[in-house]
């Protein structure tokens, strides 16, 4: 009996040990991507220390333990991306998905802001990425073009600009990237009630809901002129509903109880991003996903920056106050996004009626050619 009681111990503790290296991967987006060998995932994390670059003239931070990450999504034909997406393959990146995401104090909640690509801005002086050159200050440019002259040293510091909120961390996916993250954990589901068909992103689904892989979720997230007025004002709403399903997605896969599942998803990912410094480590990311844990798609408020039409560009648009100014005054204040933002948002042109998506299209607006 005491032979059986040792035998069962043991096994207990190797147990215990196993799942205690699982357990010390990562869980990222949703406290849901994991891996357990610590030092090969920390390896393929890239990052770039914005501190460093920006120095102390920021915002200051806050103090009541609220933050904030800007996430962006960069357009880099580079390597991989470019058979994936097509285009430019001219060396250039810009920052073509952009959302600033307020984690409130209780860390319960979290509010996401995407800002436009085309939103016309006033930039500030940036270095260089390479030369190590100052680019001067300009007072009307795209809000992507940052990232394009200085990286996303530049492109923080455009958004503390823009917003007066300190970003706290940032994070970069490329196409490659976000592709094949979505293949790891298993594809996306998303709904549609009109067909999209886009030749330009290659999307080309009827109405109905849908399990997309990798390459079809990227198309999903870039389409534009396949589905609604052809803005990219209507892409923002087709990213949000991704980035919803995919949290619904990494919520429901028991990663935990799948090792080989698990540490697929952790390489994939770590290998897919760029962070700043303080987060460029397995155990910082552990950190921050054990601090999202509690915030699931219900948790998650998602809006777009108010905008206008620039009236020097039918094509660009502005920041329309004074909306814009009491969205990030409340994110400041660690307050919900006010009733004046969420009532004045866009429509998501897949959830459209058919008869309205078909108006939308003949009606669409022109925008940037880059796709």
């Amino acid at each position: 009996m005491a032979e059986h009681r040792r035998k069962t111990l043991s096994r207990r503790i190797r147990l215990r040990r196993t799942i205690a290296c699982t357990v010390a991967g990562l869980l990222v987006l949703g406290g849901g991507a994991a891996g357990y060998a610590y030092w090969k995932l920390n390896g393929n994390i890239k990052s770039i220390d914005i501190d460093a670059q920006l120095g102390t003239a920021r915002p200051p931070a806050s103090t009541n333990g609220s933050f904030n990450v800007l996430v962006l999504g960069s357009d880099s034909r580079n390597g991989k991306n470019g058979d994936l997406a097509g285009g430019d393959t001219d060396g250039t990146a810009r920052s073509d998905t952009a959302m600033v995401v307020h984690v409130n104090q209780a860390h319960t909640q979290a509010e996401v802001v995407s800002i436009p690509r085309d939103t016309l801005v006033a930039r500030p002086s940036c270095t260089a990425v390479g030369s190590g050159a100052t680019v001067p200050a300009a007072k009307s440019v795209m809000f992507n073009t940052a990232y394009e002259v200085g990286g996303p040293a530049c492109a923080v510091k455009t958004t503390e600009q823009l917003t007066g909120l300190r970003m706290d961390h940032f994070v970069e996916i490329d196409f490659a990237g976000f592709a094949s993250f979505v293949d790891a954990i298993g594809g996306a589901t998303v709904t549609t009630t009109v067909p999209i068909d886009d030749k330009d992103s290659g999307l080309h689904l009827a109405a109905g809901t849908h399990r997309l892989n990798g390459d079809q979720a990227l198309a999903f997230v870039r389409t534009r002129h396949g589905v609604g007025d052809g803005s990219d004002l209507g892409r923002i709403e087709l990213q949000k509903q991704m980035v919803k399903s995919l949290l619904t997605q990494i919520k429901g896969m028991g990663l935990f109880g799948n090792p080989a599942k698990l540490w697929s998803v952790g390489d994939k990912l770590t290998k897919s991003i760029t962070t700043d410094s303080d987060l460029a480590s397995v155990s910082a990311l552990v950190g921050l996903a054990d601090t999202l844990k509690p915030i699931g798609p219900e948790n998650l408020s998602m809006v777009t920056l108010p905008v206008v039409t620039a009236p020097s560009d039918p094509n660009r648009v502005i920041p329309a106050e004074p909306r814009a100014a009491e969205l990030w005054r409340a994110l400041a204040a660690d307050r919900a996004v006010p009733e004046s933002v969420l009532s004045s948002q866009p429509a998501n042109p897949a959830e459209a009626t058919p008869s309205a998506a078909a108006g939308a299209a003949r009606s669409g607006a022109s925008a940037a050619p880059r796709r």
